[in-house]
């Protein structure tokens, strides 16, 4: 992840080419900005994030986190600036994105298998049977069900996945969802607050299972969080958005007491514990304090 300062001109920058080829930033967003019923979300976002990188996206409750992934996925619509995703218009990446949308609870009385929920990442767009070509069909299925076993062995679910999704515990369903995601092979994984709702354990097991396939699969993970301190150990650079705007880079440049101070135009101190954890002291509320919900406004 490379800081939001424009790059020295270059032969390509100089003829409006791309600065890198798209493989190398799987995300770039440049002069962003978000309005929404005439308010401005943010505005002025510049962010690289390079391929393999794990990121966060850190902030208080309103400020738009999750609006920035919307806007990756062309969901949210840009009022200025642009975004492009893997070398293209949000939108139009389709199977090489993955994505889990902030945490849904499931029924205890769901009857459908954890690995039903994760097959739907697979053909949960498709419709009936083909009729014509049944061998293509079969061959099909073969290399989905392979591709199933691959992915719930990664995520560490062989011994739940059979179970109702609703008989299984938050950690476990998380698990599935993530796998659910990670099914069709995506290079860019969008995953909205995953460790919500989650006990420390699950927490920092989840946290260390998503840098892991990070690191093995080679997909660039782009995370929303309202708490640093379970994934800080596994970041490669943080985005932390403010009223108005955003600033990244690594977790060291951007958590401090001067960059959020300077971010949110107001004394911050940034502290660090005797067990390594981070606390901010002052506007806005720290990262380990965020509410779960946040009715009304953008996360």
């Amino acid at each position: 992840m490379t800081a939001p300062e424009p790059p020295e001109a270059s032969p390509d920058t100089a003829s409006g080419g791309p600065l890198e080829a798209p493989a190398d930033y799987p995300l770039r967003f440049e002069g962003a900005a978000v309005v929404l019923g005439g308010r401005t979300i943010w505005s002025g976002v510049n962010l690289d994030v390079r391929a393999g990188e794990f990121v966060a996206v850190l902030g208080p409750n309103g400020v738009g986190k999750s609006t920035l992934v919307k806007a990756a996925l062309g969901v949210v619509p840009l009022s200025a600036g642009r975004v492009e995703v893997l070398g293209g218009e949000p939108g139009a990446a389709g199977r090489a994105i993955g994505y889990l949308p902030q945490r849904r609870s499931f029924d205890g009385g769901l009857r459908i298998r954890g690995i039903d929920v994760v097959r739907l990442g697979l053909d949960g767009d498709r419709w009936g049977v083909p009729l014509p070509g049944a061998s293509k069909f079969f061959s099909r299925r073969r290399h989905d069900d392979e591709r199933l076993d691959e992915v719930i062995e990664l995520v560490g679910a062989r011994s739940y996945c059979e179970r109702p999704i609703g008989q299984v515990s938050g950690g476990e369903q998380q698990r599935l969802l993530i796998a659910q995601a990670l099914v069709r092979r995506p290079k860019l994984l969008l995953l909205d607050e995953p460790l919500d709702s989650l006990d420390l354990p699950n927490q920092s097991s989840v946290a260390a299972l998503i840098s892991r396939i990070c690191r093995e699969e080679g997909v660039t993970v782009v995370m929303v969080a309202h708490d640093v301190n379970p994934i800080l150990t596994y970041l490669d650079g943080v985005v932390y958005v403010a009223k108005g705007g955003a600033v990244s880079g690594r977790p060291t440049e951007v958590i401090t007491s001067t960059t959020l101070s300077r971010l949110y135009d107001t004394p911050i101190e940034v502290l660090t514990t005797s067990d390594g954890r981070l606390v901010v002291v002052g506007q806005p509320e720290a990262p380990a304090h965020h509410s779960d919900r946040h009715t009304g406004l953008p996360r």
